[in-house]
C-alpha cells in the first residue's frame, strides 16, 4: 500500500457543516437547514485544523457538507488555506452562489467549485431537491467559468431524472466544466428513506453505464467522465485495495477510515492532524481495518 510511505495525507476531504439551505431526498448526510449542530467545530478549532494542514503541507483540501458556503467559518478556512497555498475544491448546491463569491474563490488557488445539475428539466431537478431553482445552478455555473474558475458537474441517477443524463452532459459541456461526475445512488441517509421511490432498475443502470462508457473516447480532451468506480461494491473494492490517502472529515472533527465506512480512527478535538494520519495509516495498511462499510458518497470524485 503506498499511503503507508506518505508522511502526511495527499487530500482532506472536509465536511464543514451538516447545515444546508435544501433538504434533497438524496442526501447522504441527513443535512438540511437544520442540520447544523453545536457539536461542529468552532472557528478556533477550523482555524487550527487549516493550520495544521498547512504546516503539514497537504496539496488540497475539498469542502463538502452539507452546503459548506454556508458554514460560518467557511471563508475563514479556505482563505487561510488558500494563503498557505493549498489547492481547493468547493461543493456546492449552487443556490447561493453569486458574482460576489465567485470573484471572492476566484482569488484563492482554487482547482475547480462543483455545482450539483440533477436534470435540465425544473420537474426533476426539483423533484430532488425541493423549493430549489434549476436556474440558480446553472447561474452559479456561469459565475464560476465568467471568474475563471475550472467548472465540475455532480449527477446523482435516482428514478426521477436517469432519462436525463445524456442531456446533463451535454450541458455540462455547454457551460464549460472539465469533469463530469456521477456513479450510483447509494442508500444512506435520506436516500435510504426515499429508496422506493429513488432507486433505479438494474436495467436502467446498466444504460446509464453503457452510455458513459460509449460517450468516455468521444468526449476525450473537451469534457472528463468520471463515474469509475460506478457502483458501492466496486468502491469499497478499490479502497480496500489500495486506500486513497484521503481523511475524510466530518463537522466535528472526527475522522473516518474512508469515504466508504462509517468506521472513525481519530478525532481532530483531541488529536493532532499528522495523529489522525498515523492512525488511518494503521488501520488502512496494517490490516487491522474491521469495519463493515456502511456507504459512501456519489462517484469516486463526488460529495454531492
Amino acid at each position: 500500500m503506498r499511503v503507508g510511505s506518505f508522511q502526511a495525507p495527499v487530500a482532506v476531504a472536509w465536511q464543514l457543516t451538516n447545515l444546508c439551505d435544501l433538504s434533497c431526498r438524496h442526501c447522504l448526510n441527513d443535512s438540511g437547514p437544520g442540520g447544523g449542530h453545536s457539536s461542529e467545530l468552532s472557528r478556533a478549532e477550523v482555524l487550527r485544523v487549516s493550520r495544521e494542514i498547512a504546516a503539514c503541507q497537504v496539496p488540497y483540501v475539498l469542502f463538502c457538507g452539507g452546503e459548506p458556503m454556508l458554514s460560518p467559518h467557511f471563508w475563514a478556512a479556505a482563505e487561510a488555506l488558500g494563503k498557505a497555498g493549498v489547492w481547493l475544491k468547493v461543493e456546492t448546491n449552487g443556490q447561493r452562489l453569486d458574482p460576489a463569491s465567485a470573484r471572492r474563490l476566484a482569488k484563492l488557488p482554487i482547482r475547480s467549485v462543483q455545482v450539483s445539475l440533477d436534470g435540465v428539466t425544473q420537474e426533476a431537478y426539483e423533484s430532488l431537491r425541493p423549493g430549489a431553482e434549476l436556474s440558480a445552478a446553472l447561474e452559479a455555473c456561469r459565475f464560476v467559468r465568467r471568474a475563471g474558475m475550472p467548472l465540475e458537474i455532480a449527477f446523482v441517477p435516482t428514478r426521477a431524472n436517469i432519462h436525463e443524463a445524456p442531456e446533463v452532459i451535454e450541458t455540462a459541456l455547454e457551460l464549460g466544466a472539465f469533469r463530469f461526475n456521477t456513479g450510483t445512488l447509494i442508500r444512506r441517509g435520506r436516500a435510504a428513506e426515499a429508496w422506493a421511490d429513488l432507486s433505479v432498475t438494474q436495467e436502467a443502470s446498466r444504460t446509464l453505464l453503457a452510455t458513459l462508457t460509449a460517450r468516455e473516447t468521444s468526449l476525450a480532451g473537451r469534457l472528463e467522465l468520471c463515474f469509475r468506480p460506478f457502483s458501492f461494491e466496486e468502491q469499497v473494492r478499490a479502497e480496500a485495495t489500495e486506500p486513497s490517502g484521503t481523511l475524510t472529515v466530518l463537522p466535528d472533527g472526527r475522522v473516518r477510515l474512508s469515504s466508504a465506512s462509517d468506521s472513525i480512527c481519530a478525532d481532530l478535538r483531541t488529536h493532532t492532524l499528522l495523529e489522525a494520519w498515523r492512525a488511518y495509516v494503521r488501520a488502512s495498511v496494517n490490516g487491522t481495518r474491521s469495519e463493515k462499510p456502511a456507504g459512501l458518497c456519489l462517484g469516486p470524485a463526488t460529495r454531492s
